[in-house]
């Protein structure tokens, strides 16, 4: 018995932990840059609708914060970079605006967080040394009507802001920016306030293919893991290392105790020609699985389990913003409020990508080869379910009962399954990059049968449940965990991770123009 207790210790507090996480928040960037948008109360509605709880604008627009009175959304409210001038030069002008933009709306609308310019270190005029004055002047008039301790101040940047970001613990920012950067984390620290920053792990895939795979970029199970050399900790998405490229920065000058907070990230629904990337499928995976990771507690490598709050960009396509197609198409939602694809912004349930429909519970659901996927996409798929992926296919073999129809679709649909059901039945394991969608639909057919989630027999766990002790026997350092929690990587030994050729891609400097 005594030898027992520590395993139930743990297994208690392992419990315990679970039990208790709060989770990442997940918000959505409502930017208006478009001729044919619904009205601001229309959208305020929509975003009740869809049980979203926090919102960021770019500007304080009276029309759309009075539309979010007492609707019990937390607002993200801006100071555009046109303004830091004069909120930088004069107390009064910032009193003035406060007096008339914020004061008379709250606390009816929950205005909680102020952002003072936006990437300013990417705007065509030099405006990064207002940034700091204009902030302190905005604390002063908040702390002057005491809401200075309910309403936070920061300002939001790109990675543009680090002069290196790969490995992430080389992360450093630009030499150029220190006079600024300093004292606003100092600011930050002070008044306990993240340092927001937007992260775009699309660009990183649009403009480096060949370094960056879609599947790293897309949160896909069938990602190679990079390792960091001098750290040993292993990515299996581009999105975390991102984040901790920007705690390396942070640590470095010694302001490791600063929350990151990402007030954008996204994936646009279209582009043009030679942005392959930009697809519905690819936009809703991506956001799918962000959610998934923020909502449960996932962190990063550097700080596993890290609560990490994220604003989705974008509510809207907006038509009017200028730049390449996919600029214009980064939306959720089409200008008549209807769904340019299906999320789940819960985390917690699934989406039916065939019917649109919300799933939120794993019976009953299967996953099948997308109807939209290309053949070679499918094909990957299909390999490496059957292969890496250790799904038994003997089924769709000649003369086995789900070989006829004798088609790649019906193959992967097959395999894409039979994965998806032996790995926890979510939509990580039914990306395959974009190739497989999940349905309620059963796909079985005369004497060929899918399972669905819930009814594997006993042999099929006891043979998952094998191949996770060989996966553990044969792996040191870090390993998936079997547990299908999402709980990103678990410690599973004081070694060294070893991982021969081991790919490392090349993270670079991605912008959201």
């Amino acid at each position: 018995m005594a030898r027992r207790l520590p395993m139930a210790l743990s297994m208690l507090l392992f419990l315990l932990l679970v039990g208790h996480c709060r989770g990442g928040k997940i918000g959505v960037c409502y930017g208006r840059n478009a001729d044919d948008l619904p009205a601001p109360d229309k959208v305020a509605q929509l975003i009740q609708q869809q049980s979203i709880k926090y919102v960021r604008i770019y500007d304080t627009n009276i029309d759309v914060i009075k539309a979010f009175a007492n609707t019990g959304v937390e607002l993200m409210v801006g100071v555009p970079n046109s303004d830091l001038l004069a909120f930088a030069q004069y107390q009064s002008n910032v009193d003035t605006w406060l007096k008339n933009s914020i004061l008379p709306y709250y606390p009816a609308t929950m205005i909680t967080y102020i952002t003072v310019g936006a990437e300013v270190t990417e705007s065509p005029t030099n405006v990064s040394g207002l940034v700091v004055p204009a902030m302190r002047n905005v604390h002063t008039a908040l702390k002057k009507v005491g809401l200075h301790k309910k309403i936070t101040i920061s300002s939001t940047h790109s990675l543009g802001i680090l002069s290196r970001s790969f490995p992430p613990s080389a992360g450093a920012f630009n030499s150029s920016y220190a006079y600024f950067l300093k004292p606003m984390l100092e600011f930050l620290v002070e008044n306990q306030a993240p340092f927001m920053v937007d992260l775009y792990p699309y660009y990183a895939y649009q403009n480096s293919p060949s370094n960056v795979s879609l599947h790293y970029a897309l949160f896909s199970p069938q990602s190679q893991d990079v390792i960091d050399p001098n750290t040993g900790l292993v990515y299996s998405n581009m999105f975390d290392a991102q984040v901790d490229s920007i705690f390396f920065a942070l640590m470095a000058l010694n302001f490791k105790t600063l929350k990151i907070m990402v007030t954008e990230s996204g994936w646009p629904n279209k582009g043009a020609a030679k942005e392959t990337g930009a697809t519905p499928d690819n936009a809703q995976t991506y956001n799918t699985n962000l959610i998934r990771h923020v909502v449960n507690d996932s962190g990063t490598p550097a700080k596993p389990g890290e609560e990490i709050d994220v604003y989705i960009f974008s509510l809207f396509n907006e038509n009017r913003k200028p730049g390449i197609e996919s600029e214009r198409n980064w939306g959720l939602f089409f200008p008549d409020q209807s769904s340019i694809y299906s999320l789940d912004w819960t985390g917690r349930g699934n989406v039916d990508v065939m019917t649109g429909a919300n799933i939120t519970s794993s019976n009953g659901t299967w996953c099948v080869a997308s109807a939209n996927a290309s053949e070679t996409v499918l094909q990957n798929g299909l390999n490496w379910a059957c292969g890496p992926g250790n799904v038994d296919c003997s089924a769709i073999q000649p003369s086995q009962p789900c070989y006829q129809p004798d088609t790649l679709a019906s193959h992967a649909s097959y395999a894409f399954n039979s994965y998806y059901q032996q790995n926890g039945a979510n939509d990580v394991a039914c990306d395959f990059g974009g190739a497989g969608v999940r349905t309620t639909k059963d796909p079985s057919y005369d004497t060929c049968v899918y399972l669905a989630a819930g009814q594997q027999d006993e042999h099929n766990k006891f043979d998952n449940f094998s191949k996770i002790k060989r996966l553990q026997s044969s792996t040191t350092g870090q390993m998936r965990s079997p547990l299908g929690l999402y709980a990103g990587w678990c410690d599973c030994s004081s070694s060294a991770v070893i991982m021969e050729n081991a790919q490392v891609n090349l993270i670079g400097r991605m912008v959201e123009g």
